[in-house]
């Protein structure tokens, strides 16, 4: 009866995904437990929502908790296991007959009590096999979870390099299609001038995609590093005691060295290129633009979107979320709907910032999403230590210098289109095709001060 209470109780703290007993163990919705890494490992290539290994539940846990009883079970068992398997007579030392206690810190050798105090060990750190077990077994499970959030940090960043690789292309094709644009409606007759700055263009963005391409291979490549030397240690994390001890080696220095020189994301940027004489034509059209008395700081989300669209809607990355609340928010008193009209906005002390036009429906609607129809933004969002730009209908990254000094707004009613420009440089940002809203149209500025 004994021995058939001692198997159940083994085979409930036994994870039934790798069938040993459980390593750091965590319980899900429906009750099941599991190794964390053994689960982290199968839900990671499952689909959403993951499902128990063992009834096929689904289960919407993500933000495992260590079932602390189920680990201090687990711990008893092996120490159980350990004394059984210290008290056998093939684990007896040969030269002095008893029982090899003591674990050498130094070789990561098991030697009795005489052994560790001869001329070869007498120097070395001692401590006994069963703390040195329980020691180095939560010095694997630190490490692998730390490598764990390696590889999401990883893959976060590889997924962002894909999302760039795959936008670049069209990205330099519509900003190839915005210059000659550009050119024809502003500079008809610098044809020289237009040539060679699309040549730049081309030049500079095969340079960076080659760019993308090899830190994107490098990006997988450092996931599979990773990735097996989680499965390394979690391979020696399920040993029984004395084995794990046997096959340390240099395992945890090889898993803290994997984890140096993460790759990063490239930060692509072009160099816009300046137009002869672009401002001197614009100025024609300039105009004074006054604001109204309304202002706003919490029904506009604009910047959080932007972060929130950067990272994916299904990874909320908190360093990316803005903690500043005092921004506020301004449309022009004159609505627009006819000519041409042309005025700068000095944001260069502002830490986020918009601006552009939106319609009088967005401002009735009081809508906080980018994605609207209603409003054409040039956003420039701070990301941890950088910025970055970006358009909005739809969210679009802007891969230019962030513009220094005022920037220029030339809204053509005449086809409906609203141009960006970097004044200082005499560069455009960006144009909206023709006929992208509809009338009347105000401008519009959101900013937060430093």
């Amino acid at each position: 009866m004994d021995s058939d209470i001692s198997q159940a109780f083994q085979k409930e703290l036994t994870c039934s995904i790798c069938l040993t007993y459980l390593t750091d163990p965590v319980t899900i919705d429906c009750g099941h437990s599991f190794c964390r890494p053994c689960l982290s490992l199968c839900w990671e290539a499952a689909q959403t929502p993951a499902k128990c290994p063992t009834c096929r539940e689904t289960s919407q846990c993500t933000d495992f908790k260590t079932n602390i009883v189920m680990k201090n079970l687990v711990s008893r068992l092996r120490q159980a296991d350990l004394c059984q398997f210290l008290s056998s007579e093939e684990h007896m030392c040969g030269t002095h007959k008893e029982a090899k206690k003591i674990f050498c810190e130094e070789n990561k050798n098991l030697l009795c009590l005489l052994c560790s105090k001869t001329q070869e060990h007498e120097a070395h750190k001692h401590s006994p096999i069963e703390r040195a077990a329980e020691d180095y077994r939560e010095k694997l499970l630190k490490q692998m979870r730390s490598l764990w959030e390696g590889i999401k940090e990883n893959q976060r960043n590889l997924n962002e390099e894909n999302k760039i690789n795959n936008m670049w292309i069209g990205y330099v094709r519509t900003r190839r299609l915005i210059i000659k644009s550009v050119y024809k409606i502003l500079h008809p007759d610098l044809h020289e001038e237009e040539k060679q700055h699309l040549e730049k263009l081309t030049e500079e963005s095969k340079n960076i995609l080659k760019q993308l391409k090899k830190n994107e291979a490098t990006m997988a490549q450092k996931s599979k590093e990773l990735r097996e030397m989680y499965e390394e240690l979690m391979m020696v994390c399920h040993k029984p005691d004395v084995e794990m001890l046997q096959d340390l080696g240099d395992i945890l220095t090889r898993s803290e060295s994997v984890q140096l020189h993460m790759p990063q994301p490239v930060s692509p940027e072009l160099s816009a290129g300046p137009i002869t004489g672009l401002t001197d034509r614009l100025s024609r059209f300039q105009v004074n633009v006054s604001f109204s008395d309304e202002t706003t700081n919490h029904n506009i989300k604009l910047f959080d979107d932007v972060r929130n669209w950067r990272v994916g809607h299904d990874h909320q990355d908190p360093s990316f979320i803005s903690e500043r609340s005092n921004y506020f928010a301004t449309w022009g008193t004159e609505a627009l709907t006819s000519g041409k009209h042309y005025w700068e906005l000095d944001v260069d002390n502002s830490w986020d910032w918009a601006l552009g036009v939106c319609s009088d429906s967005w401002i009735r609607k009081n809508r906080t999403l980018v994605e609207s129809e209603d409003i054409f933004l040039l956003l420039c969002v701070k990301e941890r230590d950088r910025y970055s730009l970006f358009t909005t209908a739809p969210v679009l990254c802007q891969y230019l210098q962030k513009p220094h000094g005022p920037v220029g707004v030339f809204l053509d009613c005449d086809i409906g289109s609203v141009t960006f420009l970097n004044v200082a440089q005499s560069t455009i940002i960006w144009t909206y095709p023709n006929f992208s809203f509809s009338f009347p149209v105000r401008p519009f500025l959101y900013t937060g001060r430093a």
